[in-house]
């Protein structure tokens, strides 16, 4: 099993979510979160001049797949749908998963996802 977590921009989510579902991708946690990466926020006009906005709003994506689902098609699908071309557009991580367990019966693996 792999975990993916995904940073990706809030007017984005809707297009990754159509995306997910439509290849069958159903488990997933969404988090609102703040951060920069290495743009280190983002400078805006306003009425008083020039500022800077160091913590960006951001969406974080969290699923875990298993074997059944091929993870580079996943991320395939969150890179055409997460995309603007410009800096911030996001970062995925990839991480093994070692078990899964369903607290309700205890049931164990990846036949839980």
């Amino acid at each position: 099993m792999k975990k993916l977590e995904c940073y990706i921009r809030p007017e984005k989510l809707e297009q990754v979510k159509k995306g997910l579902f439509d290849l069958g991708v159903r488990g997933m946690t969404i988090t609102e979160v703040k951060g920069h990466g290495t743009q280190r926020g983002i400078k805006l006009m306003g009425r008083g001049g020039e500022y800077c906005v160091e913590w960006i709003d951001k969406i974080r994506l969290e699923m875990v797949l298993n074997e059944k689902q091929d993870v580079e098609e996943v991320i395939e699908i969150i890179m055409e749908n997460a995309v603007t071309g410009n800096p911030g557009d996001g970062k995925i991580f990839i991480m093994p998963v070692e078990d899964a367990i369903r607290i309700r019966t205890g049931e164990r693996g990846e036949s839980i996802l």
